[in-house]
């Protein structure tokens, strides 16, 4: 009985240190994480998921999070290439790619990813008019796309959308470009209008030849006048003659 409450008792005693080794050796990579492991300071490898033993002082085990990251890139004063000052922000989606090359071949890739999308949205706008980057936005921010992912390739970082959120205009442009837009309407509504008198012109035109080319119609036409006048309230009458009567009236007195 003593030898049994003995053992225990080393057991006991053995516990807590053991405890405490496993605690300090292991350590956890979730799902979305990737383990670059060095020893004695050189790469020896990837961690997957799971629990992995790392030992201290030889060896440390840098996590890697693989989830798309989202850069909020700050206003940019830029200058278009037609000189005019602006204020341009966009966002970032990228993901880390390659684990190991995010730690050992950049010192910062958050950083260095933000950097690099400033200054490539900086230079995209200066090699485009204003016009241009507000009729093709989108096409921009793919330029701006393939040149950050290709740059950030070597480092293990896999750019998968860039959004420009907002272009920022002088007060002074935003004035102008207010009076282009409303002579712009004023423009269309004049060549509208234009275009329907031609329209109405035409169909006028059309309608006196029917009228002309046919017998009576003329005269049709004066009844229905007379009659449309008969129904106001006015005391004035108006007393209208066909062109056919003219018409007669001067064959007769050409003969």
């Amino acid at each position: 009985m003593d030898d049994f409450a003995f053992l225990f008792s080393m057991l006991s005693t053995l516990a807590v240190p053991l405890i405490i080794l496993i605690v300090i050796l292991i350590k956890q990579v979730n799902e979305y994480q990737r383990g670059v492991m060095f020893t004695l300071g050189k790469y020896s490898g990837m961690k997957n998921p799971g629990w992995r033993i790392v030992i201290p002082v030889f060896q440390r085990m840098i996590k890697v999070d693989l989830r798309t990251k989202v850069v909020d890139v700050p206003d940019q004063e830029a200058i278009t290439k037609d000189n005019i000052s602006i204020r341009i922000n966009a966002v970032i989606y990228y993901k880390v790619s390659d684990a190991a090359k995010s730690i050992i071949e950049v010192e910062n890739f958050y950083f260095a990813v933000s950097q690099l999308a400033q200054t490539t949205m900086r230079n995209a706008v200066g090699e485009t008019t204003l016009d241009e980057l507000l009729r093709n936005r989108d096409e921009i921010a793919g330029r701006i796309q393939i040149i950050v992912d290709k740059a950030s390739d070597p480092w293990g970082i896999k750019v998968e959308a860039v959004e420009l959120k907002d272009i920022g205009l002088p007060d002074n442009m935003k004035r102008t470009m207010a009076k282009e837009a409303e002579a712009e309407r004023e423009k269309r509504a004049v060549i509208i209008k234009a275009e329907g008198e031609v329209a109405a012109a035409e169909n006028m035109k059309k309608a006196a030849k029917t009228l002309s080319e046919a017998d009576g119609a003329l005269h049709l036409r004066t009844l229905q006048t007379i009659n449309d006048l008969s129904s106001d309230q006015s005391n004035t009458t108006i007393w209208m003659m066909p062109i056919e009567a003219l018409r007669a009236l001067k064959r007769l007195g050409d003969k």
